[in-house]
């Protein structure tokens, strides 16, 4: 007998700009054979309810939906519905928030970027049992892993600073506002104001000044 073609998996999609669900279903509607979309939403807690009601495969959220966050979304998700799998669809090229992602139960962490194919294939591998990650960042990943291994550590790991804060730290020692750190690190100024209050947090400083000081006490950047 010929095997049978793969049932389409359901999704639920979450955002909260109504253009980027529009080009999305846009998109996903060109493979009916492998994607339905059963719920679409601009809020987190309107999505807890369509998951609740359609028991979607894979639920594709942004890290941010308005002033609430994916991440959280992402956890009450996977922990009231174990078997509906959770994607961040994304524009945040930032492992400070893939770690976060993984560490929530995410089984993907893919960037705007994508193709309807590709997009796809990936949540097809997610179907599978895989964890999908976009591939530039699963790069900058292993790179970052060697180079610990290798006892190549950034300017204030030791202060538990991750490679992107000691990054965003360096910029500020250096004088840069958080929208040119955004535009050097090519990311936008919420997330860079996420790092600054985590770096902030961890040299156990208030404020701009108070960061700088610390950077140049402990000799961090030269």
């Amino acid at each position: 007998m010929p095997e049978l073609p793969p049932t389409p998996l359901t999704l639920v999609l979450v955002d909260d700009h109504e253009m980027v669900l529009h080009g999305l279903d846009a998109m996903l509607g060109h493979f009916p054979d492998d994607v339905v979309i059963v719920g679409q939403s601009t809020t987190d807690t309107a999505a807890l309810r369509m998951v609740a009601e359609h028991r979607p495969d894979i639920v594709l959220c942004d890290v941010r939906i308005g002033k609430a966050s994916g991440l959280d979304l992402c956890r009450q998700i996977t922990v009231q519905y174990p078997d509906t799998k959770v994607v961040l669809l994304t524009v945040y090229d930032d492992e400070h928030y893939l770690y976060q992602a993984l560490r929530v139960g995410a089984s993907g962490y893919i960037l705007k970027r994508v193709d309807g194919r590709e997009l796809v294939a990936q949540l097809r591998r997610v179907q599978d049992g895989e964890t999908v990650v976009d591939a530039s960042l699963a790069g900058r990943v292993a790179l970052a892993a060697a180079r610990l291994n290798a006892g190549q550590f950034w300017s204030g790991a030791h202060l538990g600073l991750t490679q992107r804060e000691s990054e965003v730290l360096g910029l500020l020692v250096s004088g840069h506002s958080n929208r040119a750190v955004a535009s050097k690190l090519v990311v936008s100024e919420d997330t860079v104001k996420t790092h600054i209050r985590g770096l902030y947090r961890k040299l156990g400083v208030s404020d701009r000044s108070g960061a700088i000081a610390v950077a140049l006490r402990e000799g961090l950047f030269r």
